[in-house]
């Protein structure tokens, strides 16, 4: 799921949840606003049975995709769209 909530200024803070027992293991998202790389914005577990990640982002488009263990890749069926080889977020 994504949540975005409007900050001061122009930025936008995304933040990006999936169920803590699926998939198993560490996930992070990756995508052009990291340089698609592993690791960087690892999804953290929380309270309420979810775990996730928020990043702040300027106006544009984004394509993402999460990373789990053993190098699954994965898309948010909640993005605004989907392409053959990732999902887009529009801000």
């Amino acid at each position: 799921m994504i949540k975005r909530s409007r900050l001061f200024g122009a930025k936008t803070r995304v933040t990006f949840s999936l169920p803590t027992n699926q998939p198993v293991g560490e996930v992070s998202v990756v995508g052009t606003f990291n340089d698609w790389t592993p690791g960087l914005h690892k999804l953290v577990a929380r309270r309420n049975g979810t775990r996730s990640v928020s990043v702040t982002l300027p106006p544009g488009e984004y394509r993402f995709r999460y990373l789990a263990t053993d190098g699954v890749w994965f898309d948010d069926q909640t993005a605004d769209e989907i392409e053959d080889q990732a999902g887009i977020i529009r801000i």
